[in-house]
Protein backbone atom coordinates (compact mmCIF):
# COMPACT_ATOMS: atom_id res chain seq x y z
CA UNK A 1 0.00 0.00 0.00
CA UNK A 2 2.82 2.51 0.64
CA UNK A 3 4.95 1.33 -1.94
CA UNK A 4 1.96 2.12 -4.20
CA UNK A 5 1.07 5.48 -2.86
CA UNK A 6 5.37 6.25 -3.56
CA UNK A 7 5.14 5.28 -6.77
CA UNK A 8 2.25 7.44 -7.78
CA UNK A 9 3.75 10.35 -5.80
CA UNK A 10 7.05 9.60 -7.59
CA UNK A 11 5.11 9.53 -11.45
CA UNK A 12 3.17 12.67 -10.48
CA UNK A 13 6.02 14.86 -8.65
CA UNK A 14 5.76 17.43 -11.35
CA UNK A 15 2.19 18.06 -10.62
CA UNK A 16 2.38 17.67 -7.06
CA UNK A 17 5.38 20.67 -7.09
CA UNK A 18 3.59 22.95 -9.76
CA UNK A 19 0.20 22.37 -7.48
CA UNK A 20 2.35 23.22 -4.32
CA UNK A 21 4.07 25.72 -6.01
CA UNK A 22 0.79 27.73 -6.97
CA UNK A 23 -1.30 27.11 -3.76
CA UNK A 24 1.53 28.69 -2.19
CA UNK A 25 1.84 31.98 -4.48
CA UNK A 26 -1.93 32.47 -4.21
CA UNK A 27 -1.89 32.45 -0.18
CA UNK A 28 1.38 34.49 -0.35
CA UNK A 29 -0.14 36.71 -2.96
CA UNK A 30 -3.62 37.18 -0.92
CA UNK A 31 -1.52 38.07 2.31
CA UNK A 32 0.05 40.50 0.59
CA UNK A 33 -2.88 42.12 -1.50
CA UNK A 34 -4.59 42.20 1.98
CA UNK A 35 -1.79 44.00 3.66
CA UNK A 36 -1.14 46.18 0.79
CA UNK A 37 -4.97 47.34 0.92
CA UNK A 38 -4.86 47.35 4.87
CA UNK A 39 -1.92 49.62 4.21
CA UNK A 40 -4.05 51.71 1.76
CA UNK A 41 -7.48 51.96 4.18
CA UNK A 42 -4.96 53.67 6.92
CA UNK A 43 -3.35 55.92 4.73
CA UNK A 44 -6.67 56.83 3.55
CA UNK A 45 -8.01 57.58 7.18
CA UNK A 46 -4.92 59.52 8.06
CA UNK A 47 -5.22 61.53 5.02
CA UNK A 48 -8.72 61.84 6.04
CA UNK A 49 -8.17 62.94 9.61
CA UNK A 50 -5.19 65.18 8.26
CA UNK A 51 -7.61 66.99 5.30
CA UNK A 52 -10.71 67.48 8.42
CA UNK A 53 -8.76 69.14 11.12
CA UNK A 54 -7.21 71.44 8.61
CA UNK A 55 -10.59 72.16 7.21
CA UNK A 56 -11.85 72.85 10.76
CA UNK A 57 -8.58 74.66 11.58
CA UNK A 58 -9.37 76.87 7.97
CA UNK A 59 -12.47 77.59 8.95
CA UNK A 60 -12.01 78.97 12.18
CA UNK A 61 -9.03 81.06 11.07
CA UNK A 62 -11.50 82.50 8.58
CA UNK A 63 -14.30 83.09 11.62
CA UNK A 64 -11.26 84.67 13.47
CA UNK A 65 -10.67 86.99 10.18
CA UNK A 66 -13.88 88.36 10.34
CA UNK A 67 -13.82 89.20 13.94
CA UNK A 68 -10.44 91.24 13.29
CA UNK A 69 -11.93 93.10 10.60
CA UNK A 70 -14.70 94.07 13.17
CA UNK A 71 -12.83 95.13 15.61
CA UNK A 72 -10.70 97.35 13.83
CA UNK A 73 -12.90 98.77 11.73
CA UNK A 74 -13.20 101.49 14.72
CA UNK A 75 -10.03 102.56 15.11
CA UNK A 76 -9.75 102.73 11.09
CA UNK A 77 -12.90 105.11 11.22
CA UNK A 78 -11.31 107.46 14.12
CA UNK A 79 -7.59 107.53 12.34
CA UNK A 80 -9.52 108.53 9.20
CA UNK A 81 -11.83 111.15 10.86
CA UNK A 82 -8.99 112.98 12.96
CA UNK A 83 -7.17 113.54 9.04
CA UNK A 84 -10.04 114.83 7.23
CA UNK A 85 -12.29 116.29 10.55
CA UNK A 86 -15.17 117.63 8.94
CA UNK A 87 -16.95 117.99 12.11
CA UNK A 88 -14.82 121.17 12.89
CA UNK A 89 -15.26 122.87 9.44
CA UNK A 90 -19.31 122.02 10.44
CA UNK A 91 -19.43 123.35 13.82
CA UNK A 92 -17.83 126.55 11.74
CA UNK A 93 -20.54 127.03 9.82
CA UNK A 94 -23.16 126.68 12.13
CA UNK A 95 -21.65 130.25 13.81
CA UNK A 96 -22.38 132.08 10.47
CA UNK A 97 -19.06 133.17 9.68
CA UNK A 98 -18.42 135.80 6.21
CA UNK A 99 -16.26 133.04 4.55
CA UNK A 100 -18.91 130.51 4.32
CA UNK A 101 -19.10 129.31 0.76
CA UNK A 102 -15.26 128.60 1.40
CA UNK A 103 -16.09 126.75 4.54
CA UNK A 104 -18.34 125.10 2.00
CA UNK A 105 -16.14 124.44 -0.53
CA UNK A 106 -13.53 122.59 2.13
CA UNK A 107 -16.27 121.07 3.49
CA UNK A 108 -17.35 119.37 0.16
CA UNK A 109 -13.61 118.35 -0.91
CA UNK A 110 -13.24 116.97 3.11
CA UNK A 111 -16.50 114.70 3.15
CA UNK A 112 -16.50 112.94 -0.26
CA UNK A 113 -12.35 112.25 0.36
CA UNK A 114 -13.07 110.76 3.53
CA UNK A 115 -16.36 108.32 2.55
CA UNK A 116 -13.86 107.23 -0.63
CA UNK A 117 -10.96 106.65 1.66
CA UNK A 118 -12.99 104.53 4.48
CA UNK A 119 -14.50 102.70 0.96
CA UNK A 120 -10.74 102.03 0.12
CA UNK A 121 -8.95 101.09 3.54
CA UNK A 122 -11.65 99.28 4.68
CA UNK A 123 -11.69 96.87 1.05
CA UNK A 124 -7.91 97.18 2.09
CA UNK A 125 -8.24 96.04 5.41
CA UNK A 126 -10.83 93.01 4.97
CA UNK A 127 -7.80 91.51 1.95
CA UNK A 128 -4.83 92.81 3.97
CA UNK A 129 -5.93 90.65 7.36
CA UNK A 130 -7.13 87.66 5.09
CA UNK A 131 -3.58 87.48 3.74
CA UNK A 132 -1.80 87.88 7.12
CA UNK A 133 -3.93 86.11 9.80
CA UNK A 134 -4.42 83.01 6.61
CA UNK A 135 -0.26 83.20 6.23
CA UNK A 136 -0.07 82.96 10.16
CA UNK A 137 -2.74 80.19 10.47
CA UNK A 138 -0.57 77.82 7.62
CA UNK A 139 2.39 78.23 9.99
CA UNK A 140 0.55 77.36 13.31
CA UNK A 141 -1.04 74.27 11.71
CA UNK A 142 2.44 73.72 10.78
CA UNK A 143 3.41 73.97 14.55
CA UNK A 144 0.70 71.85 15.80
CA UNK A 145 1.41 68.88 13.44
CA UNK A 146 4.38 69.41 12.75
CA UNK A 147 6.48 70.44 15.53
CA UNK A 148 5.26 67.72 18.52
CA UNK A 149 8.64 66.25 18.13
CA UNK A 150 10.30 69.00 20.11
CA UNK A 151 11.40 71.13 17.10
CA UNK A 152 11.57 75.01 16.88
CA UNK A 153 8.30 76.24 16.30
CA UNK A 154 7.86 77.96 12.94
CA UNK A 155 5.63 81.12 13.79
CA UNK A 156 6.41 82.02 17.95
CA UNK A 157 4.52 84.06 19.72
CA UNK A 158 6.45 86.93 19.96
CA UNK A 159 7.21 86.87 16.07
CA UNK A 160 3.33 86.34 15.56
CA UNK A 161 2.43 89.65 17.27
CA UNK A 162 5.33 91.63 15.42
CA UNK A 163 4.74 90.62 12.57
CA UNK A 164 0.68 91.55 13.15
CA UNK A 165 2.28 94.60 14.01
CA UNK A 166 2.68 95.66 10.17
CA UNK A 167 -0.30 96.37 9.73
CA UNK A 168 0.30 99.81 12.04
CA UNK A 169 1.43 101.18 7.75
CA UNK A 170 -2.19 100.90 6.79
CA UNK A 171 -3.81 103.02 9.66
CA UNK A 172 -0.75 105.44 9.96
CA UNK A 173 1.61 106.32 6.62
CA UNK A 174 -0.17 104.39 3.83
CA UNK A 175 -3.22 105.97 4.94
CA UNK A 176 -1.95 109.05 4.75
CA UNK A 177 -0.67 108.85 1.43
CA UNK A 178 -4.08 107.41 0.59
CA UNK A 179 -5.51 110.35 1.84
CA UNK A 180 -3.34 112.38 -0.12
CA UNK A 181 -4.01 110.90 -3.09
CA UNK A 182 -7.59 110.53 -3.11
CA UNK A 183 -8.21 114.16 -1.84
CA UNK A 184 -5.97 115.26 -4.96
CA UNK A 185 -8.41 113.42 -7.06
CA UNK A 186 -11.55 114.61 -5.39
CA UNK A 187 -10.46 118.01 -5.55
CA UNK A 188 -9.95 117.65 -9.61
CA UNK A 189 -13.16 115.91 -10.17
CA UNK A 190 -15.61 118.11 -7.73
CA UNK A 191 -13.08 121.16 -7.72
CA UNK A 192 -15.30 123.47 -10.08
CA UNK A 193 -18.81 121.77 -9.42
CA UNK A 194 -21.05 124.40 -8.10
CA UNK A 195 -22.62 123.71 -4.85
CA UNK A 196 -25.87 124.79 -6.42
CA UNK A 197 -25.54 122.53 -9.28
CA UNK A 198 -27.94 119.09 -9.06
CA UNK A 199 -26.97 115.77 -9.21
CA UNK A 200 -28.85 112.33 -10.16
CA UNK A 201 -27.53 109.37 -8.65
CA UNK A 202 -26.07 107.85 -11.74
CA UNK A 203 -23.94 111.29 -12.35
CA UNK A 204 -22.99 111.21 -9.04
CA UNK A 205 -21.76 107.55 -10.30
CA UNK A 206 -20.03 108.98 -12.80
CA UNK A 207 -18.05 111.31 -10.58
CA UNK A 208 -17.25 108.66 -8.18
CA UNK A 209 -16.02 106.60 -11.23
CA UNK A 210 -13.44 109.66 -12.19
CA UNK A 211 -12.09 109.86 -9.38
CA UNK A 212 -11.68 105.70 -9.06
CA UNK A 213 -9.55 106.21 -12.08
CA UNK A 214 -7.63 109.09 -11.15
CA UNK A 215 -6.66 106.90 -7.97
CA UNK A 216 -6.39 103.57 -9.38
CA UNK A 217 -4.52 103.95 -12.71
CA UNK A 218 -2.33 107.19 -11.44
CA UNK A 219 -0.58 104.32 -9.01
CA UNK A 220 0.70 103.33 -12.28
CA UNK A 221 3.21 106.39 -13.18
CA UNK A 222 3.56 107.47 -9.16
CA UNK A 223 6.62 106.46 -7.24
CA UNK A 224 4.41 103.48 -5.50
CA UNK A 225 3.49 101.75 -8.69
CA UNK A 226 -0.09 99.95 -6.95
CA UNK A 227 -2.19 99.81 -4.20
CA UNK A 228 -0.33 97.60 -2.03
CA UNK A 229 1.96 100.46 -1.18
CA UNK A 230 -1.11 101.68 1.05
CA UNK A 231 -1.14 98.43 2.84
CA UNK A 232 2.59 97.97 3.05
CA UNK A 233 5.48 99.90 2.55
CA UNK A 234 8.56 98.68 -0.35
CA UNK A 235 11.08 96.71 0.99
CA UNK A 236 13.71 99.00 0.83
CA UNK A 237 12.19 101.61 3.40
CA UNK A 238 11.13 98.59 5.54
CA UNK A 239 14.29 97.52 5.87
CA UNK A 240 16.05 100.35 5.79
CA UNK A 241 17.53 100.48 9.09
CA UNK A 242 19.62 96.69 8.68
CA UNK A 243 21.35 95.85 12.02
CA UNK A 244 24.01 93.56 12.00
CA UNK A 245 22.55 91.39 14.96
CA UNK A 246 19.63 89.55 13.41
CA UNK A 247 18.03 87.27 16.24
CA UNK A 248 16.37 84.24 14.79
CA UNK A 249 12.99 85.66 15.51
CA UNK A 250 13.77 88.72 13.67
CA UNK A 251 14.64 86.28 10.78
CA UNK A 252 11.57 84.56 10.91
CA UNK A 253 9.67 88.11 11.24
CA UNK A 254 11.72 89.11 8.13
CA UNK A 255 10.50 86.18 6.30
CA UNK A 256 7.33 86.35 6.73
CA UNK A 257 7.18 90.42 5.98
CA UNK A 258 8.66 89.16 2.30
CA UNK A 259 6.03 86.63 1.95
CA UNK A 260 3.53 88.99 2.56
CA UNK A 261 4.46 91.93 0.45
CA UNK A 262 4.88 88.99 -2.74
CA UNK A 263 1.03 87.94 -1.96
CA UNK A 264 0.03 91.38 -1.71
CA UNK A 265 1.93 91.97 -5.38
CA UNK A 266 0.70 89.04 -7.24
CA UNK A 267 -1.89 89.40 -9.69
CA UNK A 268 -4.64 87.55 -8.10
CA UNK A 269 -3.64 89.65 -4.89
CA UNK A 270 -4.87 92.56 -7.30
CA UNK A 271 -7.86 90.91 -9.12
CA UNK A 272 -9.26 90.32 -5.45
CA UNK A 273 -8.53 93.85 -4.22
CA UNK A 274 -10.24 94.91 -7.46
CA UNK A 275 -13.54 92.78 -6.88
CA UNK A 276 -13.59 94.03 -3.44
CA UNK A 277 -13.55 98.06 -4.01
CA UNK A 278 -16.19 97.38 -6.90
CA UNK A 279 -18.37 95.63 -4.86
CA UNK A 280 -17.77 98.55 -1.65
CA UNK A 281 -18.58 101.53 -4.37
CA UNK A 282 -21.44 99.39 -5.67
CA UNK A 283 -22.72 99.26 -1.94
CA UNK A 284 -21.66 102.58 -1.23
CA UNK A 285 -23.90 103.83 -3.94
CA UNK A 286 -26.91 101.85 -2.70
CA UNK A 287 -26.57 103.29 0.53
CA UNK A 288 -26.64 107.04 -1.35
CA UNK A 289 -29.59 105.69 -3.13
CA UNK A 290 -32.15 105.90 -0.30
CA UNK A 291 -31.97 109.65 0.00
CA UNK A 292 -32.33 110.12 -3.82
CA UNK A 293 -35.91 108.15 -4.00
CA UNK A 294 -38.87 109.63 -5.66
CA UNK A 295 -41.48 111.56 -4.15
CA UNK A 296 -44.17 110.17 -2.98
CA UNK A 297 -47.13 110.61 -5.31
CA UNK A 298 -44.43 110.36 -8.10
CA UNK A 299 -46.32 108.73 -11.34
CA UNK A 300 -42.61 106.58 -11.96
CA UNK A 301 -42.78 102.93 -11.28
CA UNK A 302 -40.59 102.02 -8.14
CA UNK A 303 -40.14 98.80 -10.36
CA UNK A 304 -38.48 101.35 -13.38
CA UNK A 305 -34.66 100.10 -13.49
CA UNK A 306 -33.93 104.28 -14.50
CA UNK A 307 -36.47 105.70 -12.04
CA UNK A 308 -33.84 107.07 -9.23
CA UNK A 309 -32.10 108.80 -12.37
CA UNK A 310 -35.11 111.16 -12.52
CA UNK A 311 -34.18 112.42 -9.12
CA UNK A 312 -31.58 114.73 -8.60
CA UNK A 313 -30.14 116.82 -5.36
CA UNK A 314 -28.50 119.33 -5.37
CA UNK A 315 -24.55 119.45 -4.45
CA UNK A 316 -25.24 121.06 -0.67
CA UNK A 317 -27.33 118.38 0.19
CA UNK A 318 -25.49 115.32 -1.19
CA UNK A 319 -21.98 117.21 1.24
CA UNK A 320 -24.06 115.82 4.65
CA UNK A 321 -25.31 112.83 3.04
CA UNK A 322 -21.82 111.62 2.07
CA UNK A 323 -20.46 113.09 4.80
CA UNK A 324 -21.93 110.32 7.31
CA UNK A 325 -21.67 107.50 5.34
CA UNK A 326 -17.71 106.85 6.86
CA UNK A 327 -19.88 105.60 10.27
CA UNK A 328 -22.01 103.02 8.17
CA UNK A 329 -18.96 101.67 6.36
CA UNK A 330 -16.18 101.58 9.23
CA UNK A 331 -18.76 100.35 11.25
CA UNK A 332 -17.83 97.74 14.01
CA UNK A 333 -21.58 96.29 14.20
CA UNK A 334 -21.81 94.01 10.87
CA UNK A 335 -22.84 96.24 8.59
CA UNK A 336 -24.41 95.27 4.84
CA UNK A 337 -21.36 97.03 3.32
CA UNK A 338 -18.86 94.71 5.66
CA UNK A 339 -20.95 91.86 5.29
CA UNK A 340 -20.62 92.14 1.43
CA UNK A 341 -16.79 92.24 1.73
CA UNK A 342 -16.20 89.14 4.24
CA UNK A 343 -18.62 87.10 1.84
CA UNK A 344 -17.13 87.70 -1.48
CA UNK A 345 -16.33 83.96 -3.42
CA UNK A 346 -13.20 85.81 -4.94
CA UNK A 347 -11.94 86.62 -1.18
CA UNK A 348 -12.38 83.14 0.46
CA UNK A 349 -10.85 80.99 -2.56
CA UNK A 350 -8.17 83.75 -2.33
CA UNK A 351 -7.68 83.08 1.17
CA UNK A 352 -8.08 79.01 0.76
CA UNK A 353 -5.01 79.65 -1.72
CA UNK A 354 -3.04 81.20 0.78
CA UNK A 355 -3.53 78.98 3.62
CA UNK A 356 -3.09 75.66 1.57
CA UNK A 357 0.52 77.63 0.18
CA UNK A 358 1.45 77.69 3.56
CA UNK A 359 0.11 74.84 5.64
CA UNK A 360 1.60 72.42 3.63
CA UNK A 361 4.99 70.72 4.99
CA UNK A 362 6.90 69.83 1.63
CA UNK A 363 7.09 73.40 1.02
CA UNK A 364 8.18 74.58 3.83
CA UNK A 365 11.69 76.30 3.63
CA UNK A 366 14.31 76.71 6.25
CA UNK A 367 15.63 80.45 5.90
CA UNK A 368 19.38 80.72 5.80
CA UNK A 369 21.22 84.18 6.81
CA UNK A 370 24.68 84.26 4.47
CA UNK A 371 25.62 87.44 5.21
CA UNK A 372 24.42 90.32 7.96
CA UNK A 373 23.74 92.41 5.26
CA UNK A 374 22.14 92.41 1.94
CA UNK A 375 20.52 94.11 -0.62
CA UNK A 376 16.99 94.75 0.14
CA UNK A 377 15.15 92.81 -2.69
CA UNK A 378 16.58 89.76 -4.33
CA UNK A 379 13.70 87.75 -6.50
CA UNK A 380 16.23 85.01 -8.05
CA UNK A 381 14.95 81.75 -6.36
CA UNK A 382 11.45 81.20 -7.09
CA UNK A 383 10.24 78.04 -5.88
CA UNK A 384 6.79 76.84 -7.24
CA UNK A 385 3.95 75.97 -4.34
CA UNK A 386 1.05 74.24 -4.37
CA UNK A 387 -2.43 75.95 -3.86
CA UNK A 388 -5.51 74.00 -3.70
CA UNK A 389 -6.56 75.29 -7.37
CA UNK A 390 -9.75 76.86 -7.15
CA UNK A 391 -11.32 78.08 -10.15
CA UNK A 392 -9.68 81.38 -11.64
CA UNK A 393 -7.12 81.17 -9.53
CA UNK A 394 -3.81 79.33 -10.66
CA UNK A 395 -1.34 78.11 -7.92
CA UNK A 396 0.85 80.50 -6.71
CA UNK A 397 4.77 81.09 -7.42
CA UNK A 398 5.69 81.95 -3.32
CA UNK A 399 9.07 83.81 -4.10
CA UNK A 400 11.82 82.48 -0.76
CA UNK A 401 14.43 85.35 -0.75
CA UNK A 402 17.84 84.99 1.27
CA UNK A 403 17.71 88.92 1.57
CA UNK A 404 16.97 89.53 5.37
CA UNK A 405 17.33 93.10 7.32
CA UNK A 406 15.56 94.00 10.53
CA UNK A 407 12.66 96.06 10.78
CA UNK A 408 11.91 98.64 13.43
CA UNK A 409 8.49 98.42 14.33
CA UNK A 410 7.39 101.44 17.19
CA UNK A 411 4.60 100.83 18.51
CA UNK A 412 2.28 103.30 21.73
CA UNK A 413 1.00 101.59 24.25
CA UNK A 414 -2.71 101.38 22.99
CA UNK A 415 -1.35 99.73 20.22
CA UNK A 416 0.41 97.21 21.87
CA UNK A 417 -2.81 96.32 24.29
CA UNK A 418 -4.94 96.17 20.98
CA UNK A 419 -2.37 93.54 19.23
CA UNK A 420 -2.48 91.78 22.68
CA UNK A 421 -6.23 91.63 22.94
CA UNK A 422 -6.38 90.83 19.01
CA UNK A 423 -3.85 87.72 18.83
CA UNK A 424 -5.81 86.40 22.11
CA UNK A 425 -9.19 86.44 20.45
CA UNK A 426 -7.21 84.68 17.50
CA UNK A 427 -5.84 81.87 19.43
CA UNK A 428 -9.08 81.63 21.34
CA UNK A 429 -10.99 81.67 18.51
CA UNK A 430 -8.88 79.26 16.49
CA UNK A 431 -8.61 76.49 19.01
CA UNK A 432 -5.74 75.42 17.07
CA UNK A 433 -4.01 73.36 19.89
CA UNK A 434 -7.19 71.47 21.34
CA UNK A 435 -8.60 71.32 17.50
CA UNK A 436 -4.94 69.17 16.29
CA UNK A 437 -4.13 67.60 19.91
Amino acid sequence: MLSSTWNFIKRHKRKFIFTGVFVGGVYLLGKYAQRKIQEMQEREAAEYIAQARRQFHFESNQRTCNMTVLSMLPTLREAIIHHLNSESLTALLKTKPANKLEIWEDLKIISFTRSIVAVYSTCMLVVLLRVQLNIIGGYLYLDNSVTKNGTTPFAPPDVQQQYLSSIQHLLGEGLIELITVVKKAVQEVLGTVSLKQSLSLQELEQQLTQIRQLVEEGCASSKHKSLSWYMMPDEENTLASQACGLTENDVTTIKLLNETRDMLESPDFNTVLRTCLSRGFIRFLDNMAEFFRPPQGDSTPSSTPDRLSHVSLPLAKIIPIINGQIHSICSEIPSHFVQDLLLIDQVKEFAANVYETFSTPQELQKTEITKPRRPARERNEVTACDGVGNPGFPYFACLRRKSFGRESVTMDAASVNMYTVLWCVYQREGSVKVALS
